[in-house]
């Protein structure tokens, strides 16, 4: 199997895994949750085979997914590094985004309880909340730094102006962001501001949420409560369209002699060496899988025609679905004009 690495991760001194272990699908979103046992298994097996950077969220769940890796790290704290997140919560029989100080705090405190840690490595912004100006919110988050009770400081789903207004409070030391070879917005601008003030990347969905693993016939394996089944580009009006993505990655990766997951993600990881992809899986296959695409490489000629593949104008359907924020709905108030809430 291939040596998985180490690679720092933004430039306030985070050293984690070249590849990470998205631990969602687990607990939530993709399905009902997989039995305890065999994810403490798979947990373990990962930090064995030297992916030590685990990435969660009070979301996933909700809850559950952090209760469970504090389970399967009881002894092991200083072998990983791990990440969560705040500020999607469940309020009045609806899902809201919030980044209020009271509750950033809150969610922290309840975090550290159920992953049953004195510390978190890097603690993220799930989703920005866009009736606070990040100012506010990174105010005290930079609190729970200064208190030891987080390390470092992340955002996910933010846009370049909301990255730059909050890392002028406390440095962000990455930016989680869904980067693959089938959505790719990201490279515009997002990305570009991340490099100029030296944070790291961390992919989420790096494989399309599976559709670069198993192509167009994954839709037959979602069950009724998989969240997937929203999606657009899963839809049947795009995905026969999609499929044919997924029919020259597959040509091309036997081409390579490795299988599309592998390609796919290989990609990704040339992205750069402040990238860090966060594939997620249930099954041990799997995961020996996507470390082996660390191996995989890829010539700039090869890259060039593997993002012909996937290029904009070829994927059909938005990457989220209706009412889910990206980084484009990312914008806060101007500090200077707030009145509060």
């Amino acid at each position: 199997m291939a040596s998985v690495g180490r690679m720092k991760l933004g430039s306030q001194g985070l050293e984690v895994s070249a590849q990470g272990l998205g631990c969602m699908g687990m607990s939530a979103a993709y399905g009902p949750p997989k039995p305890e046992p065999d994810m403490i298994s798979l947990i373990h097996h990962a930090l064995q085979s030297g992916i030590t950077f685990l990435d969660t969220s009070d979301v996933y769940g909700p809850f559950t997914n952090e209760l469970l890796l504090g389970k399967a790290l009881k002894g092991m704290r200083k072998e990983v590094e791990l990440a969560t997140k705040f500020g999607i919560c469940f309020a009045d029989g609806k899902w809201e985004i919030c980044g209020d100080p009271a509750y950033v705090r809150a969610a922290c405190e309840a975090s550290l309880k159920r992953l049953d840690v004195d510390c978190i490595d890097l603690y993220y912004q799930h989703r920005v909340d866009t009736r606070i100006p990040i100012e506010i919110t990174m105010g005290e988050l930079k609190k729970l730094v200064e208190e030891g009770k987080i390390k470092y400081i992340g955002l996910s789903e933010a846009s370049a102006s909301t990255i730059r207004r909050a890392h002028a409070v406390h440095p962000i030391s990455a930016v989680q962001l869904e980067w693959s070879l089938w959505s790719r917005d990201v490279e515009e601008d997002v990305v570009p501001t991340c490099r100029e003030l030296g944070i790291g990347i961390v992919a989420y969905s790096p494989l399309g949420r599976g559709f670069l693993s198993s192509g167009p016939n994954i839709v037959d394996s979602f069950s009724n409560d998989d969240y997937r089944k929203l999606l657009p580009r899963f839809q049947p009006e795009n995905l026969g369209h999609n499929a044919s993505i997924f029919e020259r990655v597959t040509e091309m990766a036997t081409r390579k002699g490795c299988i599309p997951s592998q390609l796919a993600l290989a990609w990704v990881h040339h992205q750069g060496n402040d990238v860090c992809p966060i594939p997620g899986t249930t099954k041990i296959e799997n995961l020996n899988q996507n470390i082996g695409a660390l191996s995989v490489k890829l010539t700039p000629e090869e890259m060039i025609e593997l993002e012909s593949f996937a290029s904009t104008d070829v994927v059909k359907g938005e990457r989220s679905g209706s009412g889910i924020p990206t980084w484009r709905e990312s914008e806060t108030p101007d500090l200077s004009s707030w009145k509060g809430i």
